[in-house]
């Protein structure tokens, strides 16, 4: 067996992680009301680091009674939404304060390289709170010119206040700890909202350290909790619980529907942000090179535990082979190590279940029919490590076509007409992400507005900003998020007539 490489980030911030080991309920840290532990491991080695508590439902009910109380009190309830703003600000700066330390604890959680997390993970978290701190402040209603035409006489005048929800309960995935948890914490918290947490099991260190963070900022106790536990008992507690008035999750489909039921069987709100099998289409017009990174870009970033990560990918006939070779070579060259070294451009995946999962979809392509060019390999050394993977010949019949992997496995297909591109890309149930490579634009408006997904990308893949809706159509979830959208996600309109005469 190959020695275990220590992570230096473990020693840099041990105690930091030791410190973490709490539940932060009414702005205080807790211990369980049981004695069930959640084990931390490093992605980079295998080696357990920390135990985490695993909230029971003792704890579940503590955390939502806080936010219930908070948000009914004076504190929360009257704050003035300049305040809002302020803090939001203030939460802002704090995580831009700390951000190459969240950085590194991202990575000892989740693997990801530092260098990835503190410039898309951080940048991308620090910029989104602060763009819903501005919203804080923009909420508007209407005025509305109403008929009442079944009285014949009388005046009236009719408006609209949206107000939040109540508690919000938000579970998040663990390829973006930090970030997930923010897309959903700062636009509950600048409607007027409260928050209960649940970070994954798998990467929950990041969350509890913005509860320190966001007590820090002066929110008063109470607005936000963070519960660490397993989906099955904390999880679904929180889902289920009565006071709990709106639900947000991101992650995978059938953990979705289950939420989904719940919370129609409890009339709450909620969004879901689900998985994708997203296809990247690259046209006849695009050079090998551009189609290449492109392509290497939208399916091995974050190691491929991306939901629109480009798992399909499908080039025209004319430029298939070339392509097909291109992705190999680059896919083998990669360099795949752990997250503290600075020339790894792949790191571990999250567990070995994780791991495992997907060198056996890659040998299941295989069974399947396709052709394995490079990778899907354990490394022989301890950690998460899978050698990126490229299956040629594939098609839309097979399962790793199908189903979503999350992983660095590329299948790769080749088209021969624009109408039947668009029928391949939509061939799966889920409809989360797609991009289209080309420099023709009748091609790009075709593709674009026939290939069923939530947001689609031309000459690009995985660009999203602050301001731009973001969500899935079909299997791919319910809702929105980022923009907007992410703000009425968190608002109840209330329409109010009076009369006049």
């Amino acid at each position: 067996m190959s020695t275990i490489i220590e992570n230096p980030l473990i020693t840099r911030h041990q105690k930091l992680i030791k410190r973490l080991q709490k539940l932060f309920i009414a702005g205080q840290w807790q211990d369980s009301a049981g004695e069930e532990t959640i084990a931390v491991y490093d992605p980079s080695n295998g080696q357990v680091i920390s135990q985490l508590v695993a909230a029971n439902e003792t704890d579940v009910n503590k955390a939502v009674s806080s936010a219930r109380e908070c948000f009914v009190s004076p504190v929360w309830a009257a704050m003035k939404p300049t305040e809002r703003q302020r803090l939001l600000m203030r939460l802002a700066d704090l995580i831009e304060q700390h951000a190459d330390e969240l950085a590194e604890l991202e990575s000892i959680d989740n693997g990801k390289p530092v260098v990835a997390a503190r410039q898309a993970d951080l940048n991308g978290s620090i910029e989104f709170v602060r763009y819903m701190a501005g919203w804080a402040t923009k909420i508007t209603g209407e005025t509305l010119d109403v008929s009442v035409p079944r009285l014949k006489e009388g005046k009236f005048f009719a408006y609209t206040k949206p107000q939040p929800v109540g508690v919000v309960a938000a579970i998040v995935p663990w390829n973006f700890p930090l970030m997930m948890a923010l897309w959903k914490v700062a636009p509950a918290l600048a409607t007027g909202c409260t928050v209960v947490l649940k970070p994954a099991e798998q990467s929950s260190l990041t969350a509890l350290r913005l509860g320190e963070l966001v007590a820090e900022a002066g929110y008063p106790p109470g607005v936000l909790n963070i519960i660490t536990g397993y989906g099955g008992t904390a999880g679904n507690t929180l889902v289920h619980h009565p006071d709990v008035d709106k639900i947000t999750f991101t992650g995978s489909l059938p953990t979705g529907k289950l939420i989904g039921h719940a919370a129609v069987e409890g009339m709450k709100r909620f969004t879901l942000e689900l998985g994708g099998k997203s296809p990247m289409i690259v046209m006849p017009d695009i050079s090998v090179e551009q189609a290449v990174q492109g392509a290497a870009m939208g399916i091995f970033y974050n190691q491929g535990q991306v939901c629109t990560a480009a798992s399909r990918l499908y080039v025209h006939r004319s430029l298939y082979d070339d392509v097909v070779r291109g992705i190999a070579e680059f896919a083998a060259r990669m360099s795949i190590g752990p997250g503290f070294d600075s020339n790894t451009q792949l790191g571990p995946l999250i567990s070995e279940d994780q791991a495992e999962k997907v060198c056996a979809y890659v040998r299941l392509g295989q069974s399947e029919g396709a052709e394995l060019i490079t990778g899907g390999q354990r490394l022989d050394r301890p950690g998460y490590y899978v050698s990126p993977a490229v299956l040629a010949n594939a098609n839309n019949q097979m399962r790793v076509v199908q189903e979503e992997i999350f992983g660095p496995v590329l299948t790769v297909m080749p088209f021969d007409s624009t109408e039947e591109v668009i029928e391949l890309a939509n061939g799966t149930e889920y409809g989360l992400a797609a991009s289209v490579w080309t420099n023709d634009l009748k091609a790009a408006h075709q593709i674009t507005e026939n290939v069923k997904a939530g947001i689609s990308w031309v000459n690009c893949h995985n660009v999203l900003d602050p301001n731009l809706p973001f969500g899935g159509v079909g299997f791919s979830g319910i809702g929105r998020e980022l923009g907007a959208a992410s703000i009425n996600a968190y608002l109840e309109p209330h329409s109010v007539m009076m009369r006049l005469a």
